[in-house]
């Protein structure tokens, strides 16, 4: 049946203690804010620096990278998507955005500390830009900066419509990082699958206000 499909847990998943999680996340979530002081100086100065500088090339650790956050990102959205799916189909929408049950749930505990974790790491995203001398547009160190630090500020708390942000941030990154693998590897991509990248940051973006627009007011009634 899809209830036992969708939640058999691995070990590891079982194993995660979330109690322990949500208390470190509560003691040191204000660390993000230092995470993205020095990442928005590594940039500031990164780039005055390169300035003078020839660019690296860096091809090799750059497919490495985008390929590591590809197969997590995938793994990710697999696990998360599979809760998600039976949240919807055994208690319907309106409790898979209220339920918080994702962050201490069955299969997604792991997932979503991982996941808040993960954004600390991929500002390492930028490193190659600045380094590689590429266009760097303000849209992708704010994203950077603002996901980080509204993540960990969520995952502290619990915050509601958790599960759906969740999902679908691991879904679009596991497409994007592929996308960016291959092209670093060399591969010759058509431009829609770019379109394609960007069309599905802006569906999530609307979703994000849908989710927000439920959960604030479902928390009215």
């Amino acid at each position: 049946s899809m209830s036992v499909l969708a939640l058999q847990e691995y070990e590891f998943e079982r194993q995660f203690n979330e109690d322990e999680a949500i208390r470190w996340m509560q003691e040191n979530w204000k660390k993000s804010f230092l995470f993205a002081a020095l990442y928005a100086a590594f940039i500031l100065g990164g780039r005055h620096v390169m300035k003078q500088r020839e660019k690296f090339e860096l091809r090799k650790p750059l497919v490495l990278w985008s390929l590591t956050l590809a197969v997590f990102s995938i793994f990710g959205a697999i696990r998360t998507g599979s809760y998600m799916t039976y949240i919807l189909m055994t208690k319907g929408l309106k409790q898979s955005v209220c339920d918080q049950s994702f962050y201490n749930g069955p299969v997604s505990k792991f997932w979503a500390y991982a996941f808040v974790l993960s954004k600390a790491p991929e500002l390492g995203d930028t490193l190659f830009i600045v380094l590689r001398k590429q266009k760097l547009i303000f849209l992708h160190w704010y994203h950077h900066i603002t996901v980080l630090l509204y993540s960990w500020y969520s995952y502290k708390d619990m915050v509601a419509g958790g599960g759906w942000f969740m999902t679908m941030n691991y879904l679009v990154h596991a497409v994007m990082y592929s996308y960016y693998a291959l092209r670093a590897a060399g591969f010759k991509l058509s431009r829609k699958f770019a379109m394609f990248i960007t069309l599905t940051q802006i569906t999530q973006m609307i979703m994000g206000c849908v989710v927000n627009y439920l959960v604030y007011s479902w928390m009215q009634q």
